[in-house]
């Protein structure tokens, strides 16, 4: 490990916000040296840290405009308030198109940016599928290791197939909006399966008694389901994160579920299956990348390529004979 990674490492130990950035900056690089040093990095970082109390890992999602990035702020200064040192990882849509990102969230979250005890960092999912970008679960490492015990990532906005936040927290909080759904939508597979509280956001105003028949729905659809863990139904919660109501009651059921799974033992085999998702991730990314990156094998990738776009050749077979010669060149 090179004296200027060594030094990295330590200034992110130390806590300091500017080589934390650099850090995130490095591991989230595609360049070839860039994952690298990346990879060392984070090695360095992984020494001891099995050691030391683990942080609260929180997924929080639900579709456009249900209020996450006003909810995130006001649970995060709700936090600091309480002596925590909170990170938030946002990701943002990227554009199909260009691959461009408006990486907003700073901007969301104006109040809680300006407190030293909390740390945003925006990333643009670029084509990631799963509501997360493709480093996420390396940043959220970075960040305990820079000495933040609450890590919030926030989803680009949640579909019934974009839950692989839940792969990579400890919790998973779904944000519902008033009126958001009946009976029949919350029995619907896929995220509502995942989640350990649901959450319903702007109940205030005329939408009080909405949020109050939300959350009934949810609750009584939830009832229907197995739970995620246990055998208890998920807490179904209401708050209005734009007057600050309601927060302290989720960040106790929130806190309470946490320390649940410390007490029985779940919080470590759950931490064990986050290992070896992104070591799965992880593989996939970099035979990706030899694919990418495989000059010696370019001609046949290119002609392959020319056989399936002229319907010469099957896609699968074109992708396995692809595979085999990317893996007889390794």
């Amino acid at each position: 490990m090179s004296a200027d990674l060594q030094s990295l490492a330590d200034a992110v130990r130390a806590g300091e916000r500017p080589a934390l950035a650099r850090a995130v900056t490095l591991v989230e690089s595609t360049r070839p040296d860039h994952r690298a040093d990346a990879n060392a990095l984070l090695d360095e970082l992984s020494a001891g840290s099995q050691n030391a109390k683990p942080t609260i890992r929180i997924g929080l999602s639900g579709t456009p405009g249900v209020g996450k990035s006003t909810f995130i702020e006001a649970l995060g200064l709700h936090l600091v308030d309480a002596g925590h040192r909170v990170a938030v990882l946002a990701v943002d849509p990227s554009s199909a198109r260009t691959g461009g990102s408006i990486l907003g969230d700073k901007t969301r979250m104006a109040q809680l940016v300006q407190r030293p005890e909390a740390y945003i960092r925006p990333t643009a999912a670029m084509g990631n599928l799963g509501g997360v970008a493709r480093r996420t679960a390396e940043v959220i490492q970075l960040t305990e290791a820079a000495g933040y015990d609450v890590v919030l990532v926030e989803t680009v906005g949640v579909g019934q197939s974009e839950a692989a936040v839940a792969d990579i927290t400890d919790l998973f909080v779904l944000l519902v909006a008033p009126a958001g759904g009946d009976d029949l939508q919350g029995i619907k597979r896929g995220v509502m399966e995942l989640i350990d509280v649901l959450v319903v956001n702007k109940a205030d105003g005329d939408l009080t008694s909405t949020a109050n028949h939300t959350a009934s729905d949810y609750g009584n659809a939830l009832s229907l389901l197995r739970p995620r863990r246990g055998t208890t139904p998920p807490p179904v919660l209401q708050c209005s994160a734009l007057e600050h109501r309601g927060i302290a009651e989720v960040w106790n059921a929130v806190e309470t579920t946490w320390s649940e799974l410390v007490a029985s033992g779940q919080l470590d085999t759950i931490r064990a299956e986050q290992r070896l998702g992104t070591l799965d991730r992880g593989v996939k990314d970099a035979l990706i990348s030899a694919l990418e990156q495989g000059s010696a094998i370019e001609p046949e990738r290119l002609a392959l390529e020319e056989a399936v776009r002229s319907g010469a050749r099957s896609p699968a077979s074109a992708a396995a004979e692809l595979a085999a010669r990317i893996l007889s060149q390794r």
